[in-house]
């Protein structure tokens, strides 16, 4: 079945990366089997959620786990859950949270907008989102003094590229100091799912990360952490989680994502995605006025990134003239242009075939080239 003539689709070939706008990952055929199949059956959710928290827990070291609409629904229902706790009653009374705990500590430099802002995502179960610090500084005396002042019902913490990049405090020190007070640490670790083991070790209580991004599955989020916290997540359902919840293929899915990845030779995987890498560079290596760069994984996932960066002078193009161009067409190709303003765009070919680097290469030739 040709969807894109069907409903009169571009098609896209993605080297931006695995986001949301481009619609998650190309799922992997043993997921997208799995997924398929749930299809056909019907389930008890609530059994299907303790098997999704079995497998969760045994992949990531956390107690337990489950599977949220998405990363972003994770991080509304897992601040809930830090208010409410296993409180059926108070469950119900969200996002009224008169007797709670309600303020929720973001250094400001994490205050990341992500398609929605993250702080939006907090205010949602009705918590109150206290900014911490400034951009590019936040001192761990910061934290302790609002966490001194109480009424602070979970840290926030957020790993990702979007942050502030120096400056803040990292998640270890910010577990030591939360539990200090006996405050849970929320991560957003949306596209960490490659470290999410690391992320549970740190000690931090609920991690939440994408099961659609670099675990290739249906779009959903996989939460994981302290059992009671988990539980109290889950019970969201009855309550403002209830616009949120997790279908069948989803948390099937998101099961079959983690089952592959414990089999999954991580080592091979970087080996493909450097062969693609190395290839643009090579590909690209002539083109005047072009210069090339690597930029590592900022998270530490065991991939890189093609950094371009265009002289206007010699090209006649911008990176942002780049960017347009290169999207403009059928197919369009969507690069990341995070930093466009900066000069350069980045190539990023983990959802890219062999065929479409080679592509993507050669129209990025003829703009610059004026072929």
């Amino acid at each position: 079945m040709n969807l894109f003539e069907k409903y009169k689709l571009r098609r896209v070939i993605n080297a931006c990366g695995k986001m949301t706008h481009l619609c998650g990952a190309i799922v992997l055929p043993e997921i997208a089997e799995e997924a398929s199949e749930s299809l056909r059956h019907f389930f008890v959710l609530d059994e299907l959620q303790a098997a999704a928290g079995r497998l969760i827990a045994n992949a990531t070291g956390a107690e337990s786990g489950c599977v949220t609409a998405c990363t972003s629904a994770g991080i509304t229902l897992c601040v809930a859950a830090t208010m409410s706790e296993n409180n059926l009653a108070q469950v119900l009374q969200l996002p009224d949270t008169t007797g709670m705990p309600s303020r929720v500590l973001i250094q400001k430099g994490h205050c990341v907008n992500y398609g929605q802002p993250v702080t939006q995502a907090i205010r949602l179960s009705g918590a109150v989102a206290q900014e911490v610090g400034t951009i590019h500084r936040c001192l761990p005396e910061e934290l302790r003094l609002q966490l001194e002042r109480g009424d602070v019902t979970a840290i926030v913490h957020v790993e990702s590229h979007h942050t502030a990049r120096f400056g803040w405090v990292r998640l270890p020190q910010v577990v030591q100091l939360a539990h200090e007070f006996d405050v849970p640490v929320i991560v957003d670790g949306a596209a960490q799912d490659l470290r999410l083991a690391e992320l549970i070790r740190t000690g931090a209580d609920l991690v939440i990360t994408s099961a659609h991004k670099y675990l290739c599955s249906t779009t959903g989020g996989i939460v994981a952490g302290r059992r009671s916290l988990i539980e109290a997540v889950y019970l969201q359902n009855k309550g403002i989680g209830r616009p949120m919840k997790a279908g069948k293929e989803a948390i099937i899915g998101a099961m079959a994502a983690l089952d592959y990845r414990q089999h999954q030779d991580i080592s091979a995987w970087t080996s493909v995605q450097d062969r693609k890498f190395e290839r643009i560079l090579e590909a690209l290596a002539d083109v005047a006025g072009l210069t090339l760069s690597v930029d590592p994984d900022p998270n530490g996932c065991p991939f890189s990134r093609a950094r371009l960066t265009p002289d206007p002078m010699i090209c006649k193009h911008s990176a942002a003239d780049l960017r347009d161009a290169l999207a403009d067409g059928d197919p369009t190709i969507v690069v990341r242009a995070h930093h466009v303003e900066e000069g350069y765009i980045n190539l990023d070919a983990i959802e890219m075939t062999d065929e479409e680097v080679e592509y993507v290469c050669a129209a990025i030739r003829r703009i610059l080239t004026n072929g």
